[in-house]
């Protein structure tokens, strides 16, 4: 699965990492995140066609589907299974016609140890940040009022993190991500091929505080590696290749 991620880049360097049309409007809430959290709100990329000019977007992370009776839903939503959503009803219509980037610099995963869990960060190698594959929606509230809502789509587990978690986010890569947002409803079944696992020698992994398991924890400090691990090598990388 994917519950918990990092974004702390520049606007600059996310108007880029998203290849935005323009500038990202700084009411946005631009401030480094090292612990987001379901149910906050996140930042992605949303064009709806290729004449639509690419722009971001926030959105409450927990996908609340249209014919949803009520928002509590999105609790369970905040990961959709590749292999399974563009079938599943609660994310078929979203996955053919409203599909986002969800940027970031790192996510968290938590391997079980005797009676804990020690969680890692991931990150892929010599890039500032990448981009998930994701599915937005908008409810409808008792008030009228719109309820932005996404998913964070996952693949299986790639070798660095199959130790780990059998779960992975879908990263895509850049070329992709023009045909990730604008294929038409009828050509969406034709992505499938875009959903695989990120290549694991591309990406690097150490172990962090247990800091991050609360999400109050939102400082750089959840993203630094551990001093001390007995499956860490020199140089705070994760030796499972």
């Amino acid at each position: 699965m994917c519950g918990r991620f990092t974004l702390a880049l520049s606007p600059e360097e996310l108007a880029q990492l998203m290849a935005l049309d323009a500038a990202l409007d700084i009411e946005l809430g631009l401030s480094p995140r090292f612990n987001i959290a379901p149910g906050q709100d996140l930042l992605a990329a949303v064009q709806p066609t290729p004449n639509d000019a690419r722009e971001a977007r926030t959105f409450k992370w927990g996908l609340v589907p249209g014919w949803a009776k009520d928002a509590s839903i999105g609790n369970r939503m905040i990961n959709a299974r590749a292999e399974t959503a563009p079938e599943k009803p609660s994310f078929r219509e979203a996955f053919k016609s409203r599909r986002c980037l969800v940027p970031a610099n790192g996510f968290y995963e938590w391997q079980r140890q005797d009676n804990k869990k020690q969680p890692w960060l991931f990150r892929v190698i010599d890039e500032p940040g990448f981009c998930m594959a994701g599915l937005w929606e908008t409810w409808r509230q008792p008030d009228g009022a719109p309820l932005h809502t996404c998913t964070i789509l996952t693949t299986k587990a790639n070798d660095l993190l199959r130790p780990i978690h059998d779960r992975m986010p879908v990263i895509l890569h850049r070329e992709d991500y023009e045909r990730w947002l604008t294929a038409q409803p009828d050509a969406s079944a034709g992505l499938r091929d875009l959903l695989s696992p990120f290549p694991a020698e591309a990406m690097e992994a150490w172990p962090v505080s247990s800091l991050v398991n609360s999400p109050r924890n939102d400082g750089p400090e959840c993203a630094e590696p551990l001093e001390e691990h007995p499956e860490e090598e020199p140089g705070g990388q994760m030796s499972l290749l």
